[in-house]
């Protein structure tokens, strides 16, 4: 499965560095010395160096040794090949793929609904749930709501406050 975890930004120096927009919880496991990424023009790129500088991750490709190569990069998407069942290596983080299909049911285990997605918003990440009665809701993915996340059995118990989930008036 083909995720991004990137964006190639503006050069940096004149061996070949770029500035890299991160666009992943794990940009020391995916953007490691000898990591495989993929840009959107379909070029494989080796890390051959990654550092982090004043808050920004540099990263150097095989092949591309100096500022003129590297230019030709410049605002291309970075994405991995994940293999299909890799979790995170927090228990408590979860890749989105991983929820969306889930079954959620109450703490009685009343089916609710399926996931449909996870949306990120600036304050909290929200799970977006189709209700077995065609509504679309959203609940806060926070331990109060969200107690129990089994990704193997495709199973996630929430408790909601009350009034989440009924129909709007």
């Amino acid at each position: 499965m083909l995720v991004v975890v990137g964006r190639i930004g503006r050069p940096h120096g004149v061996r070949g560095a770029v500035s890299i927009e991160v666009r992943t919880d794990e940009p020391d496991r995916r953007f490691a010395v000898g990591s495989r990424l993929l840009s959107d023009s379909g070029r494989e790129l080796v890390v051959t160096s990654s550092t982090w500088h004043s808050g920004r991750l540099l990263l150097t490709f095989e092949g591309y040794d100096d500022r003129n190569a590297v230019e030709q990069l410049r605002n291309q998407v970075l994405s991995v090949d994940r293999p299909e069942g890799e979790q995170p290596e927090d228990p408590e983080e979860f890749y989105d793929s991983s929820l969306v299909d889930c079954e959620v049911c109450d703490g009685d285990g009343v089916v609710i609904g399926t996931v449909t997605e996870v949306a990120h918003l600036p304050a909290q990440d929200m799970l977006v749930i189709r209700t077995t009665d065609d509504r679309e809701v959203l609940v806060p993915f926070i331990e109060e709501f969200v107690p129990s996340v089994d990704v193997a059995d495709k199973r996630i118990v929430i408790t909601p406050p009350d009034g989440l989930l009924d129909e709007e008036l």
